[in-house]
């Protein structure tokens, strides 16, 4: 009777952890920066989590982010100014496009 309730117990366990880890529905943030030699650095700030995005030809890509409000900061080279755009929204399993993001001198 023992064994059986710690089988029930440790199946119920499992069962609410796999239900538990499949309803988590990742999306992210896409763009391209102009001129596209312009940034060094592309970086994504939640609260005071910073995460960092490779630029290739100018398009950057930022996956796997959880449901949320995102700040993106775009460092560029001397003499353009950096960017910042505010608020950007990621939903549930979808990408956010932010389009072109032209630097200014």
């Amino acid at each position: 009777m023992k064994k059986l309730c710690v089988v029930l117990s440790l199946l119920i366990v499992f069962a609410l952890g796999s239900i538990a880890f499949t309803n988590i529905k990742l999306g992210g943030i896409i763009g391209k920066i102009t001129p596209g030699d312009a940034a060094s650095a592309v970086s994504l700030v939640a609260a005071t989590d910073t995460l960092k995005a490779q630029i290739s030809q100018g398009v950057f890509t930022f996956t796997n982010l959880k449901e949320g409000v995102y700040t993106v900061v775009v460092k560029a080279n001397a003499p353009y100014k950096d960017a910042v755009i505010e608020k950007v929204a990621v939903k549930d399993s979808a990408t956010t496009d932010l389009g072109e993001i032209k630097l200014q001198q």
